[in-house]
């Protein structure tokens, strides 16, 4: 009796060779559809796989906010203003930004669990170091959270094709919408952490030393657990050859991808309305319960941090109820119009809006309307992960993912949650005209109405997308290789060129 699984992947761990364009014959067991035979992982090794990866992301959003948890007390520590408090998101963000097109690159190219297990170590050991920075070196905390971007780039820009490269269909958009309940739950969890572990120690400075352990923990996962699929091979078809192109070609294509690039805008609407949130909507909470009497002013550490721990649960929740009402809604909707997709998207940030606006101006009147307001705003936002992620890998050709996630984090970033958060600060700095708490709070309130009128625009980018999204999802299932990687049909031991021009119809 073997022990030994037929389907499993044998590349190298080192190796940049995915078995692409080999013709290994191996016994498939009868009991296991093609499909999840054909990327050459087996089915219980590919639901493993996207556990692993879905405990990676969940520890990336953790560790990513859990700075916006015990946010007043990095405030005081450090003596600085709302937009110094706004560069730690910043200088994280435009790290990563800047970093995912390298990543993506390679991973188009190189074996993808390799390059998750270095970016993910080098993350863990950053995150560590930022824990011992002292209160006259806060230029060291941002240089440190900059690094931070480092490791994350190396796996968000790649994971998602793994996925891709395990299912197709409707299981892949189910995959996906578990791997992006972790985005909500572990950004909720690092609130939730942060301001746990800030009020137990009584240190800020501990909060930041929880992920490092767990991100060990990922990388001995992603050894011993997830296996390398082969690129396109579950949705390969035999008359078809996958060639990959040059980063310039490549570039070309997906800039000419209107359903890509529209959706792009759409979520780097998302990004900004959630990075903004992100950040300064506990420190918002606190200052509201400051104007109205509710809560003391913070004058020494630590602070009240219960508002990022109520915000935390609150994301957890609604995180999970929008990504699987998202999904379910867009499942459903299919059935009807194949422009489901990018139509769900757009009535989750057009819900979105009213309610954030009504969260910001209810906060000098009622906590508890406030907290409502924002579960809903939060959960409609929460609509759109799974689904922008579904429509990139199914409008863009395999050979072409890692560098389409890597283009839209740039984007998305760039003009999304990379400025956000020190644009709100910024913003709310200008408009304080007295040093006061009252100031403190209005000045931040009026600079987040800001949130509500972008997500109208980012609405408005996913109903054009419902526009172009049929065309191009029918020119990416029919792709055919262009003129400088040109089709090659095998005929009795020898390959004959066949130019794009003589198979175009």
């Amino acid at each position: 009796m073997s022990f030994v699984e037929p389907t499993a992947d044998t590349t190298p761990f080192f190796s940049d060779d995915d078995g692409e364009g080999t013709d290994i014959k191996r016994e498939e067991p009868s009991n296991q559809p093609e499909a999840e035979c054909a990327s050459g992982v087996s089915s219980k090794r590919a639901v493993m796989t996207v556990a692993v990866l879905c405990y990676i992301n969940l520890l990336n959003y953790m560790d990513r906010f859990t700075v916006a948890g015990v946010l007043p007390d990095i405030e005081k520590f450090f003596n600085i203003s709302d937009g110094k408090s706004g560069l730690l998101q910043t200088v994280f963000i435009c790290s990563y930004m800047f970093l995912a097109p390298v990543f993506g690159y390679l991973g188009d190219r190189y074996n993808r669990k390799l390059i998750m297990c270095v970016g993910i170590s080098f993350w863990s050991l950053v995150t560590l170091a930022s824990s011992y920075v002292d209160k006259d070196h806060f230029w060291a905390l941002l240089v440190t959270r900059g690094f931070v971007g480092v490791g994350e780039a190396s796996y968000s820009t790649i994971a998602p094709t793994i996925i891709a490269d395990l299912f197709i269909k409707e299981k892949r958009t189910g995959m996906l919408s578990v791997f992006y309940f972790a985005i909500p739950v572990g950004s909720g969890l690092g609130y939730i952490v942060g301001s746990a572990v800030d009020k137990r120690a009584k240190d800020w400075h501990w909060a930041l030393r929880v992920t490092p352990a767990l991100g060990l923990l990922a990388v001995f996962l992603l050894v011993f657990v997830v296996q390398e699929p082969k690129r396109g091979a579950i949705e390969a078809r035999p008359e078809h050859t996958l060639h990959r192109t040059s980063w310039l070609t490549d570039m070309k294509a997906l800039i000419r991808n209107k359903s890509f690039v529209l959706s792009t805008f759409g979520f780097t609407a998302v990004a900004f309305v959630t990075g903004s949130l992100a950040l300064w909507a506990p420190a918002f909470l606190f200052r509201a319960a400051v104007f109205t009497g509710e809560k003391q002013p913070c004058v020494k550490e630590p602070c009240d941090t219960s508002d990022s721990m109520y915000f935390g649960i609150i994301t957890c929740v609604t995180g999970v109820l929008g990504v699987g009402m998202g999904g379910a809604v867009s499942h459903r909707l299919r059935q009807k119009t194949q422009r489901a997709d990018p139509l769900v998207c757009a009535a989750g940030l057009l819900l979105a809006a009213p309610f954030l606006y009504l969260a910001i101006i209810f906060a000098q009147g009622s906590t508890i309307a406030t907290y409502v307001f924002i579960f809903f705003g939060e959960m409609f936002l929460s609509m759109n992960w799974a689904i922008v992620a579904d429509i990139l890998l199914y409008v863009v050709v395999p050979t072409r993912r890692s560098t389409a996630e890597a283009f839209q984090i740039v984007l998305s970033h760039l003009l999304g949650d990379a400025g956000s958060p020190y644009l709100i600060g910024v913003v709310s700095d200008s408009l304080k005209q007295a040093d006061s708490y009252m100031w403190q709070f209005r000045s931040l309130q009026i600079s987040l109405l800001l949130c509500s009128f972008v997500a109208v625009v980012g609405g408005a980018f996913f109903l054009t997308t419902a526009l172009f999204i049929e065309n191009d999802r029918h020119r990416a299932e029919n792709y055919v290789p262009s003129d400088d990687a040109p089709i090659i049909v095998p005929k009795r031991g020898r390959s004959t060129k066949v130019s794009v021009s003589s198979v175009l119809i």
